[in-house]
C-alpha cells in the first residue's frame, strides 16, 4: 500500500486537517501514512472511518502497552506505566484504584466550586473589556480544579502548565525530552513531600495511602504516572474543549444564537463541539499484538497503529452534513472520549467544566465575539486545539 507523507500537506494541515481526512475517507478506512514533524519519518497506520474507529479502539489485538512488541516510549521510560499505555488486567487494576474519584456522583460534588472557580475568573476579566480567552479563562479553570483535586501547590502551576503543553503537543524532539524529564522530577519531588507530610484529604495523597480491598496499593513508578496521566489529561483537554467550542460558536452566529435564546442547549452544544472540533485528534498509538485485519487491511504483528478521533467524528457514514457545526445534532456515538476499557476516565469532569464554561461566559458576555483570528493551532497530532483566542463583548 502507498504511504502517503501527511508532512506535504505544510501548515494548512495542522491548520485544518479536515479536508485531508475527508479525502482519505474517500480512499478508505485506513491507510499507510509517515506523520508530519515534529514526528516526521513515522509511519503508522492511520483509521479514518468512524465504524472502523470504533471497532479498532476495543479490539484487544491492539495493545497499548508498547512493551510486548519490545518498544519503550519516551513518557514511560522517564514517568513510569500509567493507564494509556497498559492494556488489561494491569490497566484494570490501575483504574480501579481511582475510578471512583471520577464517577458521576462525585463529580457532582465538585460543582459549586466549579462554578465558583468560572465566576471569579470572569469576575476578574470581564471588566477589561477584551482578552485572549484561552489565557484569562479556558486554561486557568480546568488547570485550578485538577490541581485542587490532586493537591498541587498553586504556585507550581505556571510552571507545569509550560511542561504538560510541551509534553502534549511538542515543538520539537529536544524540548519534548526536556519536558518529560522536567515533568518526572517534579512529580518526583511532588509525591514525596506528600507521603511525608501524610494525610492532606486530596486526591493524591489517597492514592499514597490507597489499598485496596485485597491489599493491593501503586507502586513509586505507578504512582509517578498516575499523577502524570491525571493531571495532564486532566486539564489539556478541557482547555482545549472550552476554547475550540466558544471558537466554534463565533465563528457559527446562528448556532450561538440558537443557544442564546435556549440556554438549555448547552449539553448539545458540548457534545457537539467534541464532536466536530474535539481536543484530542487522534488517539495514542496502540501496537498490533498479532497480524489482524481492520477494515480489510491487512496489519502485521508490531506495527503502529493510529486511531482518528476527529477523522472519524466527520465521516459522513456516521453523522449527514459532518463539516456543519449544529448544538442541535444528535451525536450519540462521537468518538471524542475514545471507546471501549479505555473510554476518558475524566469525561463526566470534562463535560461538567465546559457546560458551566460555555453557559456561564455567554451568560455574562451577552456582547461576546471575536476580537481577530485565534492563535495558532497546536502541532503535532495527538491535541487539537488554539494556543490563543482573542475575544471582546
Amino acid at each position: 500500500m502507498e504511504t502517503i507523507d501527511l508532512g506535504e500537506f505544510g501548515d494548512g494541515f495542522r491548520t485544518d486537517p479536515h479536508p485531508v481526512y475527508a479525502r482519505l475517507r474517500e480512499r478508505g478506512p485506513v491507510h499507510r501514512v509517515r506523520l508530519p514533524e515534529p514526528d516526521q519519518h513515522h509511519e503508522t497506520w492511520l483509521v479514518v472511518g468512524y465504524e472502523e474507529a470504533r471497532t479498532a479502539l476495543a479490539d484487544p489485538r491492539l495493545a497499548k502497552d508498547a512493551s510486548k512488541i519490545g518498544m519503550l516510549f519516551l513518557d514511560e521510560e522517564l514517568i513510569g506505566k500509567y493507564l494509556l499505555g497498559t492494556d488489561p488486567p494491569q490497566h484494570t487494576r490501575l483504574r480501579a484504584l481511582v475510578s471512583r474519584a471520577f464517577t458521576m456522583r462525585h463529580v457532582e460534588e465538585l460543582r459549586p466550586r466549579i462554578e465558583e472557580i468560572t465566576h471569579g475568573l470572569l469576575d476578574a476579566m470581564l471588566p477589561h473589556g477584551r482578552a485572549d480567552l484561552v489565557e484569562s479563562f479556558a486554561y486557568p479553570l480546568p488547570i485550578t480544579v485538577i490541581c485542587e483535586l490532586l493537591g498541587v501547590p498553586e504556585m507550581d502551576r505556571t510552571a507545569f502548565r509550560a511542561m504538560s503543553t510541551e509534553a502534549v503537543a511538542p515543538t520539537s524532539a529536544e524540548s519534548e525530552h526536556d519536558a518529560f524529564v522536567r515533568l518526572a522530577a517534579y512529580l518526583t519531588e511532588l509525591i514525596e513531600d506528600k507521603r511525608c507530610a501524610g494525610p492532606s484529604g486530596d486526591l493524591l495523597s489517597e492514592l499514597i495511602r490507597t489499598t485496596a480491598e485485597d491489599g493491593d496499593r501503586l507502586s513509586v513508578n505507578e504512582l509517578r504516572g498516575m499523577a502524570f496521566v491525571l493531571l495532564i489529561a486532566g486539564h489539556e483537554t478541557t482547555v482545549n474543549l472550552i476554547s475550540s467550542g466558544v471558537l466554534a460558536l463565533l465563528t457559527h452566529p446562528d448556532q450561538l444564537a440558537a443557544l442564546r435564546a435556549d440556554p438549555s442547549l448547552v449539553d448539545g452544544a458540548v457534545e457537539e463541539a467534541l464532536r466536530y472540533e474535539g481536543p484530542v485528534e487522534n488517539a495514542t498509538f496502540r501496537f498490533a499484538a498479532e497480524p489482524l485485519e481492520i477494515g480489510g487491511t491487512k496489519i502485521d504483528r508490531g506495527d503502529a497503529v493510529m486511531i482518528g478521533l476527529t477523522a472519524a467524528d466527520r465521516d459522513t457514514r456516521r453523522y449527514a452534513d459532518p463539516d456543519r457545526f449544529d448544538v442541535r445534532r444528535d451525536t450519540r456515538g462521537h468518538l471524542a472520549f475514545g471507546h471501549g476499557v479505555h473510554y476518558c476516565l475524566g469525561a463526566p469532569l470534562a463535560r461538567l467544566e465546559a457546560r458551566t464554561a460555555i453557559r456561564a461566559l455567554l451568560e455574562r458576555a451577552p456582547g461576546l465575539t471575536l476580537d481577530g483570528p485565534p492563535g495558532d493551532w497546536l502541532p503535532g497530532m495527538l491535541m487539537r486545539g488554539v494556543r490563543s483566542l482573542p475575544v471582546r463583548w
